[in-house]
C-alpha cells in the first residue's frame, strides 16, 4: 500500500502543480488581484487536503486491506466535507473572489483524483486470489 501511495503522489503532484499555476494565472487575469489571491488560497487548501489523503493512505498501509479501503473512502468523503466547509467559511471574506476560490479548488482536486486513478491503474501490486475450494 505504501508503494501505491507513493505512486499516487508521484503521478498527481506535478499535474496538480501545473493546474494550480494555470488556475492562479487565469483567475488573476480574469478577476484581478482578488481572483489571484482567492485562487492561491483555493489551491493551497486543495493541495493540503490531497496531501492529507496521501498521509492517511500511508498511515493505514499496514492494516487489513478492508480497513485501508474503508480509510481511503472515509478520507475521500471527509476531504469533500472539509473542502465544502472551508468554501462556506471563506466565501464570507469580502476580499476573496468566491468563484476563483471555488473553481481553482475544484480544478486541483479533480486533477489530483484523476491522476490518483491513473496511478492506481498503472501500479503493479502483488495480489493473492485464493480459490474458495482451497480453504
Amino acid at each position: 500500500m505504501t508503494r501505491l501511495a507513493d505512486a499516487m503522489l508521484r503521478y498527481a503532484l506535478w499535474p496538480a502543480v501545473a493546474t494550480a499555476v494555470v488556475a492562479i494565472v487565469l483567475c488573476s487575469v480574469l478577476n484581478g488581484a482578488r481572483g489571484g489571491v482567492a485562487a492561491l488560497v483555493g489551491v493551497a487548501v486543495a493541495v493540503a487536503s490531497s496531501l492529507a489523503t496521501w498521509w492517511l493512505m500511508r498511515r493505514t498501509a499496514a492494516m487489513n486491506p478492508m480497513m485501508v479501503m474503508a480509510g481511503a473512502l472515509g478520507g475521500f468523503v471527509g476531504k469533500m466535507i472539509v473542502l465544502l466547509l472551508v468554501l462556506m467559511v471563506l466565501r464570507e471574506i469580502s476580499w476573496l473572489h468566491v468563484r476563483s476560490l471555488a473553481y481553482s479548488m475544484l480544478a486541483v482536486v479533480v486533477v489530483w483524483a484523476a491522476m490518483d486513478t491513473v496511478a492506481f491503474r498503472r501500479t503493479k501490486l502483488p495480489t493473492l486470489i485464493i480459490n474458495a475450494d482451497d480453504q
